[in-house]
């Protein structure tokens, strides 16, 4: 893919509502059924104003909302709080046939912003296209141990960065929560290893756990 394909892809998908490696505005925004609009900002504005603001919410014919800015945001960013249907994702894009092109060229795709060039053929950079994946997709990979066996390091769970032991409990079985009594952990999300946990305590990349049932 090329910068123009690139960036009509880019164009395509910001027509259809959907924000490709931008993170939602930091902006507080309440439709009231009275009281004017109530305009404040937390830092300097360099992009907006609280005359554009105003006029951007009339033309939704929107007169009264609490409105506060919590961070520089331009009015298109705005208008995007206002709409409120605008999807948030992390793209990643990756060159393939590297060994095709000039090693130049490869300089200046691997340059770009989350960019990552690769050959399939050759079996180039595949690693790190993993690792990649994996950050973007906000992945982590928790392993299970059975009581008085080593943690099974071959068969791992795959859940989203973030996940609870009980998000770990469903992926085993539905109903395995119900039966839960408590859990021991071993990694980096524990302060001493095995520590005992409950249902809502986050995990982190490569625990290793073992559930105790009632």
């Amino acid at each position: 893919m090329g910068a123009l394909p690139r960036s009509l892809l880019e164009k395509e998908l910001e027509s259809v509502g959907i924000r490709l490696n931008k993170h939602k505005p930091n902006i507080y925004f309440k439709p009231k059924k009275g009281g004017g609009i109530s305009f404040n900002s937390t830092v300097t504005l360099t992009q907006c104003s609280e005359k554009l603001v105003q006029l951007i919410l009339h033309e939704y014919k929107i007169f009264n909302a609490e409105v506060l800015f919590r961070e520089d945001c331009s009015p298109d960013e705005f208008i995007d709080v206002i709409v409120g249907n605008r999807v948030y994702m992390p793209c990643l894009y990756v060159y393939n046939k590297i060994d095709q092109i000039s090693m130049e060229e490869v300089d200046r795709l691997a340059r770009k912003p989350n960019s990552v060039v690769i050959s399939c053929g050759m079996k180039l950079n595949l690693d790190y296209l993993l690792e990649m994946l994996w950050e973007y997709l906000a992945l982590t990979c928790i392993y299970t141990k059975k009581r008085g066996q080593r943690p099974d390091f071959t068969d791992a769970i795959i859940l989203r960065r973030g996940a609870s032991v009980e998000h770990v409990c469903h992926r085993i079985h539905r109903s395995l929560a119900s039966q839960f009594k408590y859990a021991l952990v071993w990694g980096t999300s524990t302060k001493y290893s095995p520590q005992r946990v409950g249902l809502t305590h986050t995990m982190e990349h490569e625990d290793v756990i073992q559930i105790v049932k009632k």
